[in-house]
This record gives structure tokens, sequence and C-alpha cells, in this order.
């Protein structure tokens, strides 16, 4: 079914309960009321025609009006359905009953960590891949034992004598309780809010925690704090963005993972990322100018470049910096107008002449530290294809 033909609406389920942080749902989180955190995510999804928040607290839905979107309808729920033994399910399939929908979106306010892009991206994807019901997951790199009785243990996931390196090992996807997609029909077909073809969003390892102790509060608000400066960073880059005419990148660690690999006659390879290359695609036909800059010079690089029509290709450059400053000079162009991808000590002074600058999310600390944006994916696992999107959207 087409996205036109659907109506997606968004259902948060806020109960006054509480047993270990009490009202939680309406408490102050960073200066919030905790629910707000998540009304900004789903109210800026486009796609989500209706916010209904179902509560049996006249309190909460006070709190919820004075949020003061047109977009968010405070709905009543079941005494039934808000005991502290009921389901969130019950309450989904109360309001599944009652309202006229195709795809009901589930938030939990206990998520404060979700984001309106995650909410977009997420039901894109749903939409796109023909799922039943989707859910979000988060990426652990973790070692998982269960009881054996009598004492022992076993592991669960991995095998001791062939503990592999975090860097080898794609770990474990784990829900972290923020989003659900699910079909109407299925919902009420099943009265689970996971059923039939599911698929999964992964959102970034920092978003696991939800709100159930004082410590995970604690976490969560340090995180929060964290991220509205990010989004301050953000606000300030997009106005950059729209000006940008020239993407540079680093190759090794940014359009690659810089993995050394090697053929059976010793020839060096070099992993690229087609996603990286379609963003590049697209970059150009909105006329923006592309520029490879690195201080390796192999013929992988040239010809990668060449078939993706990079407009410089600059190999062997010992100083990023002042390589970066004659491209501007012999092409007219501000530090404003260029927008930088590095990820190493060596693209770190050229990365501070550039109007907007961006690191891969496995970059060095120090490049962190000066970026304009941080990327959610690794060097050589779609960080460029994110940064060209960003682009995209500043200038459509």
């Amino acid at each position: 079914m087409e996205q036109s033909q659907r109506r997606i609406v968004a259902c948060i389920p806020l109960r006054a309960g509480s047993k270990q942080i009490p009202m939680k749902n309406i408490r102050e989180l960073a200066g919030r009321p905790l629910a707000w955190w998540v009304l900004d995510a789903v109210c800026g999804c486009h796609a989500i025609d209706t916010v209904y928040v179902m509560t049996d607290s006249s309190l909460i839905a006070r709190v919820i009006g004075e949020y003061g979107n047109k977009k968010v309808s405070v709905i009543g729920r079941s005494p039934e359905t808000a005991t502290d033994t009921a389901s969130t399910e019950s309450a989904l399939i109360e309001f599944a009953r009652n309202h006229d929908c195709t795809d009901i979106v589930l938030v939990q306010a206990t998520s404060p960590l979700l984001e309106e892009e995650h909410v977009t991206k997420a039901l894109d994807h749903y939409i796109t891949s023909g799922a039943d019901s989707l859910l979000t997951v988060v990426r652990q790199q973790r070692f998982v034992w269960k009881d054996a009785g009598n004492g022992f243990v076993k592991p669960q996931n991995y095998n001791p004598l062939h503990r592999p390196r975090r860097q080898d090992w794609e770990g474990m996807l784990v829900e972290n309780g923020a989003l659900y997609i699910t079909s109407a029909k299925k919902l009420l077909k099943t009265r689970s809010r996971i059923s039939g073809r599911v698929t999964c969003y992964e959102m970034p390892e920092w978003t696991y925690h939800e709100l159930d102790t004082e410590t995970d509060w604690t976490i969560a608000e340090t995180l929060l704090l964290q991220n509205k400066k990010r989004r301050m960073r953000m606000q300030q880059g997009r106005t950059i963005l729209k000006k940008i005419k020239l993407l540079v990148m680093d190759v090794d660690g940014v359009l690659t993972d810089a993995g050394m690999y090697y053929g059976e006659t010793g020839e060096e390879l070099k992993k690229f990322n087609t996603k990286d290359g379609k963003g590049i695609e697209l970059l150009r036909e909105l006329g923006i100018q592309t520029a490879f800059l690195t201080s390796e010079t192999t013929s992988l690089v040239e010809k990668r470049g060449r078939k993706l029509k990079i407009d410089f290709i600059l190999q062997g450059v010992k100083n990023k910096a002042e390589a970066l400053q004659d491209i501007m000079k012999q092409n007219a162009l501000t530090p404003e107008e260029i927008a930088y991808i590095g990820d190493d000590v060596h693209d770190t002074k050229a990365m501070m002449l550039a109007g907007f600058s961006a690191t891969p999310a496995d970059g060095m600390e120090q490049n962190k530290k000066i970026a304009s944006y941080i990327c959610e994916k690794n060097g050589g696992e779609g960080c460029v294809r994110e940064v060209c999107d960003l682009i995209r959207g500043a200038k459509q």
C-alpha cells in the first residue's frame, strides 16, 4: 500500500500509576515534562496524521494539553488498561478498535532519546520494506551468559574459546522500547504489537536507555542536555549547509572502513560503500562539486573517483589544510561553501577551515570535538551518504 493510501497515527499510552518513579510521565526531565520529549519526535514526522495520547489522569491530560500542538489529541483509556498488571497491548487494542487507521506507531514516553529523524526513517523503512510490523533496536556488543543451574553459567551468544574482537563482531540487536509500528489489522488479529513479517530500524547505541529507575533518569537527563547542544550546532549547521558548493572527503576511514585488504597475489584492495556513491551522485545532480583528499596514492582511489565523476582527486597530500586552501583559491570558493568529512589527525586542521565539518561515528576524538556533525555511521558504512543527505535536505 502506498503511503498516500494509508492513515498512519501515533498512540502514546500514559497512565497515572508508577511504582518506582511516581507520575513519571509528566515529571520534569531536563527542564520539560517527560512526555514532551517524545511528542517532539512524533509531531515532527509529517507522515503521521494524528498523535493520540491515551491517559486515565486529568493531570496528565492537562500537561499534555499545555504542549500546545494541534496535531495532538488527548483521549481516555479504560481503567482495565491502566492497572499495574495491564499490558501495553491491552491499551493499544482498545485504541485500534475505536479509531480509524491503517497503521499505528506505538511510542513510549519512557524513551525520551527518540528523535524526529528516527521516527521518520523508521516509518519510511516500514513502508518501503512491505513489513507488517517494525521495532526499534540498538546494536550491543556484549557477551551474554545464562544460568546453567547448580551455581554455574554458560555463554549464550559467543564461544569463549574463540572470543571475538569487538571490531570484528557484529554483536546482537536488542529492543530499546522506543518505537513500534504495526498494521492495525494485524494487531487486532494477533493481539500483539509485533506480528507477521517483522523488520527493524537500528537506532544509535546511546538511545538504549529507558526510564525505569532514578539512575536511568540521571543518565537520560545527561544525554538529553548533550543532544540539546548537538541540536543547536545542527541548526547552525543547516544554515551553512544551504551555502555548500563543494564536498571534500578523506578516503581511508571515511569512504572506506580503513581496513587493509590484500588479494592472493598481494595486490591491495579497498572496500567502498555503494550508498556513499549514490549520495555523491545525488549531490552532483544539485550542482555540488566533490573532491577526494587523501595522503595515500593508489590506482584504486583514482578508479573509484573517476567512476563517481569526482571533480577533484588529490592523492599523496601531506598537508590537507594547505591543499584545501589551494582548492578554494583556484575555484573562488569561501570556507562557508566547503563541507569536509575527515576521520583522523591529518584531517583536523582542514576540518577547522571548512564551513561545515563532519566525522564518522568511529572518527578520532579530537575531530569529534570540533566537528559540526558527528555521523551515526562508521567510516565505509554510509557516513558519506549521511552527510550528502544532510546537504540535500538543507538545499531542498
